[in-house]
């Protein structure tokens, strides 16, 4: 099964879109009615979806490294920092998860992007 995406609210939508042109399941925070939620509660939502988040916020990726410490599980984190990178290598990379991986693999896994 390919990996499925959950993009919090700090991600382009310009990232969203091409990913869905190139036939990648992701879904945005405010497309789900979820821009609001705290990260906790959206963290805990992307994984009841079974859907891996992608953020720029570190919040998160402290977040999910929390809940590693506690044994607490989560669909999957992946984290990449807004400066220096293209939304093109975002995509690329997004697109590679979705299709060569599975769900599974990335559960309760933090990772950084992009690949390089």
């Amino acid at each position: 099964m390919p990996v499925q995406f959950y993009l919090d609210v700090h991600v382009d939508k310009a990232i969203h879109d091409q990913l869905q042109i190139r036939g990648v399941d992701v879904l945005r925070a405010q497309d789900d009615d979820a821009a609001e939620l705290s990260d906790e509660e959206l963290l805990e939502r992307a994984s009841n979806f079974g859907r891996l988040l992608f953020t720029h916020d570190t919040r998160f990726k402290a977040l999910a490294q929390k809940w590693q410490r506690q044994g607490k599980p989560f669909a999957g984190l992946l984290f990449g920092n807004k400066l220096g990178v293209t939304i093109g290598q975002y995509v690329k990379d997004l697109e590679l998860i979705a299709k060569a991986s599975d769900p599974k693999d990335w559960v309760s896994v933090v990772h950084h992007l992009p690949y390089k």
